[in-house]
């Protein structure tokens, strides 16, 4: 068991009597995700900014009510709404014809995938290590994670989430050969599908034909929107999005969003929102913070904010360092007031389950 998972279990053990602290769960992975990046990479801005480092989005999504957690590998039933598709990006060039604006743009995604034969189950953006992913089912429903990037010693660094931590560093060969993972099921298929870029596809499954289709599934030449039902309007000075990830393995039950702040050198911050139909609508959690006339809770460690009153849904912002113990040196956090102005700005769609009415 890696340091992750034995994180993880310890909360799980915690609330076994209650609701699974999801949020607890997201930054306790971020927290060792980073630790590892900034072994690597040795500058705690940069560490900071790389939320994908877990692979999609974040370690624990909310499953259907929000009151139990799974892993983003499972597979959901089929609903009768139509699963989420990212739109098209007019005008934009696909990794086909640019393959290095791959991961340079937060918002946009430069490839997509054939959605007469398989489903999207999620997507994100993280253009602090030029990195995308589309997350989608393939053959008898499984998922497979695909991420492609310019960089290849990018993809040969990063975890796969739900894989040992080591699992494909310094092993991928980018020469169409599948990796099996040591004690699990877990395969990696690294390739260059053409110059300048590389792309690897992992499945939890150990189903080799599942990964040999991918490349017939991928669309490489159109370019799609990295979006989901919320957008801040509103950033703090001198900050970006720097990162959008979306699940919608749930849908229409359940969607998982997260938005990705950097400031330099070092201040981040991660609005997350969570929707589940079965999600009760009172949280208990009474206001203590006015977000720009809306309520707001601000939680007692005094690093995330929460603005509450929307049916069905969490949206949330942490905005600092959250464990003051072991705080890098020279790290810079957002202020709850620039989180306050994120989620006053907050535009949230009327009806989750409608992409099409997303901001």
């Amino acid at each position: 068991m890696t340091d992750l998972d034995e994180r993880i279990a310890s909360v799980l053990r915690e609330q076994a009597e209650g609701e699974i602290d999801t949020g607890r769960l997201l930054r306790g992975s971020r927290l060792l995700g980073r630790r590892r990046q900034v072994r690597r990479r040795a500058t705690a801005g940069t560490a900071l900014a790389l939320v994908g480092v877990l692979g999609f989005t974040g370690a624990i999504r909310a499953d259907v009510g929000g009151l139990a957690g799974r892993m983003p590998w499972t597979a959901a039933t089929p609903e009768t709404a139509p699963p989420p598709v990212p739109p098209l990006a007019d005008g934009v060039p696909g990794a086909l014809q640019r393959p290095d604006l791959v991961g340079t743009d937060p918002q946009v995604l430069h490839l997509g995938v054939d959605t007469a034969r398989t489903r999207y189950l999620g997507w994100s953006v993280h253009s602090s290590n030029r990195v995308e992913s589309i997350r989608f089912s393939v053959g008898d429903g499984h998922p497979v994670l695909l991420e492609v990037s310019p960089v290849a010693k990018t993809l040969d660094d990063t975890p796969i989430e739900g894989f040992p931590a080591q699992a494909v560093s310094g092993r991928l060969t980018f020469d169409g050969g599948v990796l099996r993972v040591a004690g699990t099921d877990g395969l990696v298929k690294s390739w260059q599908p053409f110059p300048g870029l590389y792309a690897r596809a992992a499945t939890l499954r150990g189903d080799v034909a599942a990964l040999d289709r991918v490349a017939g599934l991928v669309r490489w030449e159109e370019a799609r929107r990295c979006t989901g039902p919320v957008r801040p309007t509103t950033l703090p000075a001198n900050a970006a999005v720097t990162g959008c990830s979306v699940d919608a393995a749930a849908f229409p039950k359940g969607l998982t969003v997260q938005l990705t702040v950097f400031r330099a050198p070092s201040s981040t911050m991660w609005m997350r929102l969570v929707y589940g139909a079965e999600m009760g609508e009172d949280t208990g959690r009474a206001s203590n913070r006015d977000l720009g006339g809306r309520p707001g809770f601000l939680y007692p460690d005094g690093t995330r904010l929460e603005l509450i009153g929307l049916p069905k849904v969490r949206l949330t912002v942490d905005f600092a360092w959250p464990f003051p113990g072991d705080r890098p040196a020279g790290q810079v956090d957002f202020t709850e007031t620039d989180a306050a102005a994120v989620l006053a700005g907050a535009k949230v769609a009327k009806d989750l389950t409608r992409p099409q009415t997303w901001p």
